[in-house]
């Protein structure tokens, strides 16, 4: 008898139950985006400024200024000098206002007054307001030729009292030099030492408006062209109020005339107010005189520090 074996029977094992796939994460939302207005590139700006030029579409003020003229023309190669030549740190610049007059009194130095200029620009690009100072100047300036029109063009005014007033009461930035070219043309072996601030005129103009005065210390400009010797027949010859001799110029002729490339400092102090006085105040020599000395030594007292950490000329 035959039994035909019985096959055994495997039980299924029942399909394993997959996790349900999890909804996908909602995407975020994107915000959306908002551009900020691009700077106009060199090549937009000049031809806005050419289009200007061409339809008389720009404004002057009373004393010439033209503020379009000076940031495109004027502003450009003295940023050079600036950032990449004298390498400029600036301390202080809250001290300046953000608004309304001021008058920032510096000392003066370099045998061409490159530091009024490197100033200027100090407080026009590291200021949050981006403030033009408005700076007085010699009388040799507006007797010069071609170099009487840029000045006025680019803010500059004579150095006298009406216009300082007028400029300070209009709430304008007024930079001044008091040692004038005693200060500029003093000789290398002088150097940081300030001369006599004259009769102190500049105080009696900050007095007259009530502004404060900014004390700014510059260290650096003495060193760009060590005047060495004076050639006096010659300066009077071409009228001028020196005619310098530095390791370099006249010998090495135009050469002689770049400036070296020294590590500049400028630093804007305390300011002193002058709102507390009374009008009359001004008539008094003995207070103009005393400000006059408080502000000259402040400045000496800032050139000195800024001296005594200095590691070398060309370093800072």
């Amino acid at each position: 008898m035959t039994t035909s074996a019985e096959a055994k029977v495997i039980p299924l094992r029942p399909r394993e139950q997959r996790p349900a796939a999890a909804p996908p994460p909602p995407r975020p939302v994107e915000a959306p985006a908002v551009e900020l207005p691009a700077e106009p590139d060199l090549m937009t700006r000049m031809l806005e400024f050419v289009r200007s030029r061409l339809t008389g579409a720009y404004e002057v003020d009373e004393f010439g200024f033209d503020a379009e003229l000076t940031e495109t023309l004027v502003l450009p190669p003295l940023r050079l000098l600036y950032e990449k030549w004298f390498r400029v740190s600036t301390h202080g610049i809250d001290n300046v206002p953000k608004e309304g007059g001021a008058l920032i009194v510096c000392n003066h130095s370099g045998t061409l007054p490159l530091d009024a200029m490197m100033t200027a620009l100090a407080v026009h690009d590291e200021h949050p307001e981006r403030r033009h100072l408005r700076m007085l100047g010699a009388d040799l300036v507006f007797r010069t030729p071609v170099l009487s029109a840029l000045a006025r063009k680019s803010g500059q005014t004579l150095a006298c009292a009406a216009d300082a007033e007028r400029l300070l009461s209009s709430g304008e930035l007024v930079g001044v030099w008091p040692e004038g070219f005693k200060g500029i043309g003093k000789p290398y072996s002088a150097r940081y030492k300030l001369q006599r601030f004259g009769r102190g005129g500049f105080v009696a103009a900050a007095l007259r408006t009530g502004v404060p005065i900014v004390p700014c210390a510059i260290v650096g400009a003495e060193e760009i062209y060590p005047k060495l010797a004076d050639l006096k027949p010659l300066a009077r010859l071409l009228g001028l109020p020196y005619f310098p001799v530095t390791p370099f110029f006249p010998l090495l002729g135009p050469l002689g005339a770049i400036p070296l490339p020294t590590k500049w400092t400028i630093e804007f102090g305390e300011p002193i107010a002058t709102d507390e006085y009374a009008p009359e105040d001004v008539d008094d020599p003995m207070l103009v005189f005393g400000l006059t000395d408080q502000v000259r030594e402040s400045i000496q007292q800032s050139l000195y520090e800024r001296l005594a950490h200095r590691e070398s000329v060309f370093k800072g």
